[in-house]
């Protein structure tokens, strides 16, 4: 039997055997109180890349943003936000248990924000609605398809919306990084806090990185032990992140061809879906079908995984663990689908 194409997200990928020499051969300390070396460089490699003054690696992305709400925010504030960011959709509700905050969101649909939208949103505060005190954006855009946000755009929102502080959830940020020709320092520097995950396409096996000032980062210290998040020897993890950091950013763009080659295929061979490959600008494909769940489960028979983020909204994910012959397969199964 062929296979399997595993396409169902880029959190499926196996650390590198440089990440497992590195973490077999870790130094390591108890974090828990500060004296973990390798977690120490992991937070300094990675403020470096973002320019922020520090940083904080925490078990998962979503820590790392329950986190950042939790620091940005007071209970009851509103955050200004994409209707189907990851913080809204997919955290299970984490924000309002953990963070005690409500969203007002807007209009996402094509991985950025409408202007007229946030400033209505801004505006309200005068017709006695709660005032918007924060903003999350999502780069890359996971649910849109992988759209990355660049620094002009960031740089306009950020204007925009004067002094509030902005939440980056940089799930993919290097995504983003690659597609964009710019760095990851450009993209958040209108953010007041980036989270980035190591363990996404960049192949790390845990973990997830919480950035922005220092003593919004002292904050978030004590916020990860309240959640459960905080770590001893976590130097055997952090390894691995130095070395995704150091050795896996520029290869996300073979990811990107890849994803782009799976999406002209989806185009063709389901044309009543109107998918415009052309959208597809990092590793993820995704796109509307009214049958979507059963294109899943067609592509699932004969080994080629993906999944669904919407009763109609189909996902696949390229990554580290599938070649070109792996795309070829699912390319080729994606052919012999009907619509």
């Amino acid at each position: 039997m062929a296979r399997v194409v595993d396409l169902r997200s880029d959190t499926v990928t196996q650390p590198t055997e440089a990440m497992r020499e590195a973490m077999a051969t870790a130094v390591v300390g108890d974090d828990g109180y500060g004296e973990d070396p390798t977690v120490a460089a992991l937070e300094a490699r990675f403020a470096t890349l973002t320019a922020k003054e520090a940083a904080l690696f925490v078990p998962s992305g979503v820590m790392g943003n329950q986190i950042a709400l939790r620091v940005l925010c007071a209970p009851g504030d509103v955050i200004l936000t994409g209707a189907h960011q990851h913080v809204v959709g997919f955290e299970m509700g984490a924000a309002a248990r953990n963070a005690g905050v409500q969203f007002w969101t807007v209009d996402d649909a094509a991985g950025v924000f409408d202007p007229t939208e946030v400033a209505e949103a801004l505006a309200a505060e005068d017709d006695h609605q709660v005032a918007v005190r924060a903003l999350a954006v999502e780069n890359t855009h996971m649910y849109a398809g992988g759209v990355p946000w660049s620094s002009p755009v960031l740089a306009e929102l950020a204007a925009q919306v004067g002094e509030r502080p902005i939440h980056l959830d940089g799930a993919r940020l290097f995504n983003a990084a690659v597609a964009t020709g710019e760095g990851a320092a450009a993209l958040c520097a209108p953010a007041t806090t980036v989270m980035a995950c190591l363990s996404k396409g960049l192949c790390a096996p845990v973990g997830s990185m919480l950035a922005g000032p220092a003593s919004l980062i002292e904050r978030a210290r004590v916020e990860r032990k309240r959640l459960g998040g905080a770590l001893r020897q976590a130097g055997v993890l952090a390894a691995a992140g130095i070395v995704a950091l150091d050795t896996m950013v520029e290869r996300l763009a073979d990811d990107h061809r890849r994803a782009r080659h799976l999406a002209e295929a989806f185009a063709r061979a389901l044309p009543e879906a109107d998918y415009d490959p052309a959208t597809c600008r990092t590793n993820v494909v995704s796109f509307d079908h009214p049958e979507a769940r059963r294109i899943v489960a067609d592509l699932g028979e004969v080994g080629v995984l993906g999944g669904t983020v919407g009763p109609r909204r189909a996902r696949f994910v390229t990554h580290h663990d599938v070649d070109d012959d792996g795309l070829e397969r699912a390319v080729a199964a994606v052919a012999r689908l009907r619509g």
